[in-house]
C-alpha cells in the first residue's frame, strides 16, 4: 500500500482543521508540536490510518473514538502532552506495533492495555505511575519497555509471560530490588536500573542467558566478586 501522508508538523494550529476529517485515505497523519489543546471525536473517520503522531502538544485527553482506528498498525506517539488517563479505547488497537505516552502525568494504565498484543515498543517515560496492570503479560509480542522517570517498586507476576522482551529501561523509579519476574525473561539483553534504592543482587542475575549489559549505577548496591565474575563469563557488561 503506497502511503498518503498529511504533516502538519509545527503549523500553530491550535485545533485540526475541518478539512483533516475528509481525508479519509490518510495513512500517515503527522500533527506533531502544533498546540492542539483536543482531539475531536472526527479521529474515527481516518480509519486507514497508520501512523497517528500527536507528540508535542498540550492535549489533556484522548477520546474513545480513537479505539476506531483498527488499521493503525506502524506508530501512535502521545508524548509530551498533559494526560492524565488513557481510554480504554486503546485496547482495541490490536494491530498497533509501536506506543509512545511518555512526558505526560499518567497515573495508572488501563488494563485494556492488554489488548494491545501486537506490541513491540512501549514507551511511558516519565509518568506518575506507581504500578502496572497484571494485564501487561498478554502483550506476547513485547520486545522493550521503557519506564524511566516513574515511581514503580515493581512489576506485575504476568510480566514472566513476556518472553519477548529484549530491553527493559527501569531507570529513576523508587524499586528496592531487581523484580524476580526478571528472571523468566530468556531473551533479555539490557536492564538498566540507574537511580533505584537496590541494596542487593539476587544471584539469578547470572543465569539469565542472553544479559549482556546491567546498569547499575546510582544505587546503593556493592555487587560481590563473584557474581560479577560470573556475568562476566557470560559477556555481561556491569556497571555500577
Amino acid at each position: 500500500m503506497t502511503d498518503t501522508t498529511l504533516n502538519l508538523w509545527r503549523q500553530p494550529l491550535g485545533a485540526v482543521p475541518d478539512s483533516v476529517w475528509d481525508r479519509t485515505d490518510l495513512t500517515v497523519l503527522i500533527l506533531a508540536d502544533t498546540g492542539l489543546t483536543e482531539l475531536p471525536p472526527d479521529i474515527r473517520r481516518l480509519r486507514q490510518l497508520r501512523t497517528l503522531d500527536l507528540g508535542h502538544n498540550a492535549l489533556t485527553a484522548v477520546p474513545e473514538e480513537i479505539g476506531a482506528l483498527a488499521g493503525l498498525r506502524d506508530f501512535l506517539y502521545l508524548h509530551d502532552n498533559a494526560l492524565t488517563r488513557l481510554p480504554d479505547a486503546l485496547g482495541r488497537l490490536t494491530a498497533l506495533r509501536y506506543l509512545n505516552i511518555g512526558e505526560n502525568r499518567i497515573g495508572e494504565l488501563p488494563a485494556a492495555l492488554g489488548g494491545m498484543t501486537a506490541l513491540v515498543e512501549l514507551r511511558a517515560r516519565h509518568n506518575l505511575l506507581t504500578r502496572l496492570p497484571d494485564t501487561l503479560g498478554r502483550l506476547g509480542a513485547l520486545r522493550e519497555l521503557w519506564l524511566r522517570g516513574n515511581a514503580l517498586t515493581g512489576l506485575p507476576a504476568s510480566t514472566a509471560r513476556l518472553t519477548q522482551l529484549r530491553e527493559v529501561e527501569l531507570r529513576d523509579n523508587a524499586l528496592t530490588e531487581i523484580p524476580p519476574v526478571l528472571a523468566e525473561l530468556p531473551l533479555l539483553r539490557r536492564l538498566d536500573l540507574r537511580s533505584n534504592r537496590i541494596t542487593a543482587l539476587p544471584g539469578w542475575l547470572a543465569e539469565l542467558p542472553a544479559l549482556e549489559k546491567l546498569d547499575l549505577r546510582w544505587n546503593g548496591v556493592a555487587p560481590s566478586r563473584r557474581l560479577l565474575a560470573a556475568l562476566a563469563e557470560r559477556g555481561c557488561v556491569v556497571l555500577r
